[in-house]
């Protein structure tokens, strides 16, 4: 009897697997085509008319009409959501901006590479400030340094990313000119470079989370069974610290940073707007600005599809590294 059980077990296992991955795909889906259809209708109820931004306050009634006509505004709503939904999904982009007439596609494609790496190397500076100060504050707990980087995320929670940014352009670019006020250098040392201090700035909305949660999940490691076994077994402090109380607690704060990747997205696009690079960031505010709306709805769809795809990987990431989350889905 035990060893028919074996197969049967197994066989569940990855039943159980297979499910929560379906489930998981279809939850990511129906996030995306709730947020292709709130994109449309949300940017339309928005007060202004393309037709007049493109035509000009004086333009007559009969230009307006043929703008309209041009634009397709003047189809009924539901045949216009029909028309934005097979342009999606045929051409892969919102159309053509109204003011320039280029394929939103292309024009975020010409924006979106220095926005991606604005991204990466804020993920990258906080994930390595917050494993520093958090390492410090478990492994000195209830001391000075503990008591100075618990003070830290209380502090800095309450300020915005755009205030931040401009403080640090005053101290470290007005003042001591270690780095540009603005705009993108030359080639990849310039751009990497140029980019440190806005990464910094977009990094400084999540590190204050990020530290709380790895060291609340620190102490609960170095507190628990296994690792008062491993110091009375003489195993250095160190290997201790680094090959078990890191690694376990690296993915609960790897799934809270999948939880702010929408945070770190919006927060990267204000950042473009206070260093002046031109990212997706500036391409959105000059869009809104012009009332150009597909501009505007293919910007937000694949911002909104690239935190739902982030978000599933993360999540799948997750489940895979932990067992202990394997049959609970």
């Amino acid at each position: 009897m035990m060893k028919s059980s074996t197969p049967l077990s197994q066989s569940s296992g990855r039943n159980t697997s297979y499910s929560w991955l379906v489930t998981a795909l279809l939850r990511a889906l129906a996030v995306i085509l709730f947020v292709v259809t709130a994109v449309f209708f949300i940017i339309r109820i928005v007060p202004g008319d393309p037709a007049k931004m493109i035509l000009g306050e004086y333009s007559t009634p009969e230009a307006l009409e043929s703008m309209h006509h041009t634009l397709g505004l003047d189809l009924p709503l539901w045949e216009q959501f029909v028309r934005f939904v097979k342009t999606l999904f045929t051409h892969g982009d919102t159309g053509n901006s109204i003011i320039t007439g280029t394929s939103t596609r292309v024009l975020i494609a010409e924006r979106a590479p220095i926005t991606l790496l604005l991204i990466v190397m804020a993920c990258i500076l906080a994930v390595i400030i917050a494993l520093l100060l958090a390492t410090v504050a478990a492994t000195h707990k209830d001391k000075l340094p503990d008591h100075l980087i618990r003070i830290f995320p209380t502090i800095t929670l309450g300020m915005p990313i755009f205030w931040v940014g401009m403080l640090l352009i005053l101290l470290f670019s007005v003042r001591l000119h270690w780095f540009p006020v603005g705009g993108v250098g030359e080639g990849w040392l310039g751009t990497l470079y140029s980019l440190t201090l806005p990464a910094i700035t977009v990094a400084f909305s999540q590190i204050p989370t990020l530290v709380r949660s790895l060291r609340a999940q620190m102490l609960e490691i170095l507190e628990s069974d296994f690792v008062v076994t491993l110091k009375a077994a003489g195993l250095p402090s160190r290997v201790i610290l680094f090959k078990h109380v890191l690694r376990n607690s690296a993915l609960p704060t790897l799934m809270l940073l999948g939880v702010n990747i929408s945070y770190l997205i919006g927060g990267t696009l204000v950042v473009e707007q206070v260093f002046g690079i031109k990212g997706i960031g500036s391409l959105l505010f000059t869009s809104i600005s012009n009332r150009d709306f597909p501009v505007i709805q293919g910007i937000a769809l694949y911002c909104a599809i690239s935190v739902v795809i982030i978000s599933l990987l993360i999540e799948i990431i997750s489940w895979w590294l932990d067992p202990r989350t394997k049959g609970k889905q």
